[in-house]
């Protein structure tokens, strides 16, 4: 970071010993220590953040090339496609055969009229005869 090799560091050191003192130098080298620590890990997380950023507007100029790239072609397409509608047909300008749909057939059986048969059927019985008093008494 700043190029400094052993010579300088033990320079700094014997400095601040003298101006510290023995007592003052190891509180003081622990809280040169953890200004080191948060300022390294500040410009690490901003270092962070900026290549976030380029990736993010990377991917915007690569997404809106894209998108320019799809409008080129879906214009495309269509040109195409009002070219060949403006074009005759090849059944002699008739409209396609319709077709009868199951729903159509299927509506007349969803009528609410039940055939009578049916309705016969839908009826519930009648509960079977209590057995007499003379059936039990039977030996």
């Amino acid at each position: 970071m700043f190029d400094m090799g052993f010579l300088e560091l033990m320079l700094i050191g014997v400095v601040a010993l003298l101006v510290l003192g023995p007592e003052r130098l190891p509180t003081a080298a622990r809280t040169v220590g953890l200004w080191v620590g948060k300022i390294k890990r500040t410009v690490s997380g901003m270092q962070r953040e900026i290549s976030a950023q380029l990736e993010a507007e990377e991917l915007r100029q690569k997404l809106n090339e894209q998108q320019r790239k799809l409008d080129a072609g879906l214009g495309k397409v269509r040109d195409e496609v009002e070219r060949h509608g403006d074009a005759p047909s090849s059944r002699g300008g008739q409209p396609p055969p319709s077709r009868t749909t199951p729903t159509a057939a299927r509506s007349a059986d969803d009528t609410d009229e039940t055939p009578p048969s049916t309705a016969a059927s839908r009826e519930t019985p009648e509960p079977p005869a209590a057995p007499s008093a003379k059936d039990s008494n039977a030996p």
